[in-house]
Order: C-alpha cells, then sequence, then structure tokens
C-alpha cells in the first residue's frame, strides 16, 4: 500500500491522460470542504492528487455534483493494496478498459463500481 497521504509529481503522459484537473482550492470550493479536508480525503484513499507544475491538483472526474461518486474510494483502495503507486492509480483509472467498456473512472461515475472493484480486486491474486 502506498504511504498514506503521498503525493507525487506525474509524468507529462498521465497529465494528458488524466486531462482536466482541479487545483486544491478548486475541488474544496467543488466539495464545499476545506482545503485541508481535501488533504485529508487523499490520505484517506477517498482522492488521489498529483504535483502539478508544483501545486497540488485532483482529477476533476473524481468529483461529480459536489461529491466525490460512489466507488472511486473503494477502487482507490483496493489499487493501493495492490500495490500500485498514485501515479499508477491514476493511469489505471483512465486508461480505456475494453471489458467495461471505457474507462474505470468513466464506469464509477456511471454506477457501475462494482465492476470496477472486481478488476481492481483480480488485480490482487
Amino acid at each position: 500500500m502506498w504511504e498514506i497521504g503521498t503525493v507525487t509529481p506525474i509524468d507529462r503522459d498521465t497529465d494528458e491522460l488524466v486531462g482536466e484537473w482541479l487545483t486544491l482550492r478548486e475541488a474544496a470550493t467543488a466539495l464545499n470542504v476545506s482545503p485541508n479536508r481535501v488533504r485529508q480525503m487523499i490520505r484517506d484513499h477517498k482522492l488521489l492528487g498529483a504535483l502539478r507544475e508544483g501545486e497540488l491538483s485532483i482529477p476533476a472526474a473524481f468529483i461529480v455534483d459536489g461529491h466525490t461518486p460512489k466507488g472511486l474510494q473503494g477502487a482507490l483502495t483496493l489499487l493501493a493494496d495492490s500495490g500500485f503507486t498514485p501515479e499508477q492509480a491514476l493511469r489505471w483509472m483512465f486508461t480505456p478498459d475494453d471489458s467495461l467498456p471505457g474507462t474505470p473512472i468513466e464506469a464509477i461515475r456511471a454506477n457501475r463500481g462494482t465492476e470496477v472493484r472486481r478488476r481492481a480486486q483480480a488485480l490482487l491474486l
């Protein structure tokens, strides 16, 4: 499992794969919480954050209508338990999977989190 609260710089490919990002303050505003609460959510595997150009950022897809989508935390926890680094977890969440179809984050946002967790859990085997 990655160290609690780990936030690391990401490479350009991962940055482009994720697409739209929110700064720490933008994410806090979108969730109607303090920036410190967003940091706690990262530590609790409810969100993933990354350093982009020296600033903590969160994928915009991880916030829907002021909340994190149901199933996101379970998937992130399973990925951490599988030994994925935060960057590897981001890449996995945003890489298309023909068996879903689409990306795992798209499936989670479409309330198909169980399918995503099954695939993440298979990574533990």
